[in-house]
């Protein structure tokens, strides 16, 4: 084994330590529910938990144990930005517009923390702060114009920090300086994601885990129930279906497939570190994320002195000690402290962009979806699931800025992202063209 691995060394996410899965076979298939829901991670468990509290039977449907996919395998990081710029957004869509996404990816972080509290869900949810670390100067510069934009139209908080004060917040001279988010937050994803399941099961809904739903078709003039669902388990019916499986969408869900750009992310976790040194790395605990596309992010774990951190997206490694190799060579660079330490957890997990950088909610031949989150996955994929219970529910505050507009897609695409290694070369020179502009 690699000298960059303990001798404990998992091949699996570390929130599993906390949160190991579970098999969730879900007995026998009812002949028919109100709702079935393909995905069991935060937006179908959400939806799920929100529809069965308002009287209607629902059955969750997963290829995988429930927890497998994303949501027990993100980085807990909580926030209320996406990729596509407001600035940039505000230009090509005008304010109005940009100011209702962005009011409800507010809504989202805060109805999210505000559900953990409720449901009290102990799963290590703070409002840490995050540092976005700028890699150039001009990069340092295109994030004020953007944190400046968003503070005069949204009123959103912001505190700029040059480089001669970045060790203030992370023990590195890689970077530029930065902006601190003061109000963003963290959470243990795989915690979250357990008390969501907990609570949905409670409610009365059926989860049936290592069940592939194989096809869904239209089954009209059957008393109320307009979809027949295959599943690995037998057929039953549904009034109702919903699709929230995000980068885990099989290809036997064409429509949805062509819409995302499923990637692999990579992650890992340290050793126990002595917690002085850990104290050093990150003083103030905030998560952390670079300023590039292809970024690199940082975090302390919530409950014991260990550094995790990721990057490197969608490189095409399968190999863990690979993927060690990829990773804690970020890990030197960014923070040389911890060039020794070794890496106890290293994981990879399915995420999902879209063509428009945009998550995307609504409802097609009857079917409901919410997906593509572009990093957003926690807030978003919980407020998403909640807007379709509300929408299915017949309630008006099923509404979202989200929905409005096509979800876009390109000619002859079937959901297999070949030009991902050109994407990201793409997104790698457009970094070093900024990175080398003069700044104003």
């Amino acid at each position: 084994m690699s000298e960059l691995l303990t001798t404990d060394f998992r091949n699996a996410p570390y929130w599993w330590d906390a949160a190991p899965l579970t098999e969730h076979p879900g007995g026998a298939l009812a002949p028919s529910y109100d709702v079935a829901i393909v995905g069991s991670g935060y937006t179908g468990l959400r939806a799920a938990l929100t529809l069965a509290r308002a009287g209607r039977s629902v059955a969750v449907f997963d290829k995988e144990r429930p927890g497998y996919g994303a949501s027990r395998r993100n980085a807990g990081f909580l926030g209320r930005t996406l990729k596509k710029s407001y600035v940039d957004l505000k230009a090509a869509k005008g304010a109005a517009h940009a100011s209702a996404i962005y009011r409800d990816l507010m809504m989202a972080y805060e109805s999210t923390l505000a559900f953990i509290a409720e449901e009290g869900i102990d799963c290590h949810a703070v409002r840490c702060g995050r540092l976005i670390a700028a890699t150039s100067a001009a990069h340092f510069a295109e994030l004020e114009r953007e944190l400046l934009g968003m503070k005069a139209d949204l009123g959103l908080p912001y505190a700029m920090l040059p480089r001669v004060r970045l060790r203030e917040e992370m023990a590195s001279d890689l970077y530029e300086g930065g902006a601190v988010i003061p109000d963003l937050g963290s959470l243990h994803p795989g915690l979250y994601h357990r008390g969501l399941m907990e609570r949905a099961l409670a409610a009365g809904v059926t989860i049936f885990g290592n069940c592939e739903v194989t096809a869904i078709e239209q089954a009209a003039g059957q008393g109320g129930e307009r979809f027949r669902v295959t599943t690995a388990n037998g057929q039953t019916r549904a009034r109702d279906v919903v699709i929230a499986t995000n980068g885990y969408t099989p290809k036997s869900l064409p429509w949805h497939a062509r819409r995302l750009v499923p990637f692999v992310g990579y992650m890992a976790a340290t050793e126990m570190l002595p917690p002085e040194l850990l104290a050093r790395q990150l003083p103030q605990r905030r998560t952390v994320i670079d300023s590039n596309l292809d970024i690199d992010f940082f975090r302390p774990a919530p409950a014991e002195p260990r550094l995790l951190f990721g990057g490197a997206t969608a490189n095409g490694l399968s190999d863990p000690e690979a993927i060690a190799e990829l990773l804690h060579a970020r890990l030197r660079r960014a923070l040389p402290d911890l060039a020794d330490v070794r890496l106890s957890h290293v994981w990879t997990g399915q995420c999902a962009g879209t063509f428009d950088m945009m998550p995307h909610i609504g409802c097609h031949d009857g079917i409901w979806y919410g997906m593509g989150y572009n990093f957003a996955g926690v807030p978003m994929g919980s407020f998403f699931g909640l807007k379709i219970a509300q929408k299915i529910l017949g309630l008006p505050d099923g509404t979202s800025a989200f929905e409005r507009g096509a979800f876009p897609t390109l000619p002859f695409y079937r959901g297999n992202p070949w030009f991902l290694p050109l994407a990201m070369r793409y997104f790698a020179w457009k970094d070093t063209k900024l990175a080398r502009s003069r700044v104003p």
